[in-house]
């Protein structure tokens, strides 16, 4: 699927983000925007809360201390930067300003994982995740659409401590699912012989078409949208492991620390299982292009993760005569 083929047909969740945090501000005095110059609430008429949008330029640590005073102040800022900004030059004021605090700061950070694959690496924010999940009290949403984007946003305002919500840049397609909550992981599909566990809106639905492409050729996959970083849904991931041949993990993010290294950690300390985690490799994207083309260029597609089920499958059942067919899958 290239960019473009959802451009038009959808919106992209931070224009449903922005659309809804302008009237939860206007029903709510406590709400505050912190913007960096990104462009996204160019001509938003707030109305009366006008007076509680605040551009502060491209000074990300500056935007974070800020949005910690307004905390502590009893107030509940939502801070809007690109993903890559927030999770490393701002990190420092993050981590001291805010998590030390202990503040309700809502970081959205937009432009998520390679969604800015056309500005090359610099903008790429393939570390944001494994960052924010180790930081104490934090908690880490990855919605995996526009709706979903708009039930982290409502639930998050009234959330204790700091949250991180990733948002991506352009429109991608809807699940049509039932709302998320936070700290809660969706299940999407149930099967008994691989588990397969994703986040974000492309690796999802690369799990969904692994799940389906499997189930034709009689490959049962359970698929896991755990949205929710931090808090972990520790239950869901180990029953989604138990009885089967082991976790495929996606992910928009390299492979260490994230969503992979999140599941496995669980999985060694509660129910060991075998783990194969589908994301970026260990190496900076060498060029700029589209998402959809790195993502296919770097292995997180739904083709990979058909084959890591199956080695899973073949590797517990060791090829045996009772396998299915699993050569044409």
């Amino acid at each position: 699927m290239s960019d473009g083929a959802v451009a038009g047909k959808s919106r992209s969740a931070r224009e449903v983000y922005r659309d809804l945090l302008a009237g939860l501000m206007l029903a709510d005095e406590r709400l505050y925007c912190l913007d960096s110059d990104t462009g996204l609430f160019a001509g938003v008429d707030f109305g009366a809360a006008a007076g509680r949008y605040v551009n502060l330029g491209i000074a990300e640590q500056n935007l974070m201390g800020t949005s910690a005073g307004l905390a502590a102040s009893g107030k509940i800022p939502f801070v809007n930067t690109m993903a890559t900004f927030a999770a490393t030059r701002a990190l420092e004021a993050i981590k001291i300003d805010i998590a030390y605090n202990a503040l309700p700061v809502r970081i959205v950070a937009t432009h998520g994982g390679l969604a800015a694959g056309h500005l090359g690496p610099t903008h790429h924010a393939l570390e944001d995740l494994a960052i924010m999940r180790m930081l104490p009290g934090f908690t880490v949403v990855v919605p995996a659409d526009a709706e979903q984007a708009r039930d982290a946003v409502r639930q998050s305002v009234d959330l204790p401590g700091p949250a991180y919500i990733r948002l991506g840049r352009k429109p991608t397609p809807a699940l049509g699912r039932e709302p998320i909550e936070i700290g809660r992981a969706q299940w999407l599909r149930s099967g008994a012989d691989v588990a397969i566990i994703a986040c974000g809106p492309y690796p999802v639905l690369a799990a969904l078409a692994a799940g389906e492409r499997l189930a034709v050729h009689g490959v049962r996959a359970t698929v896991l949208n755990l949205h929710t970083l931090r808090p972990l849904d520790v239950d869901a991931v180990t029953a989604a492991a138990a009885g089967t041949a082991g976790v495929v993990t996606v992910e928009e993010h390299w492979r260490a620390g994230g969503l992979g290294g999140a599941v496995a950690e669980t999985l060694a300390e509660h129910a060991p299982a075998r783990v194969t985690r589908i994301g970026m490799p260990d190496t900076f994207a060498p060029v700029a292009g589209g998402q959809t083309d790195l993502l296919r260029s770097h292995g997180i597609t739904e083709e990979a993760v058909v084959a890591a089920a199956l080695n899973l499958i073949t590797g517990a059942h060791g090829g045996g005569t009772d396998d299915p067919d699993l050569s044409r899958v």
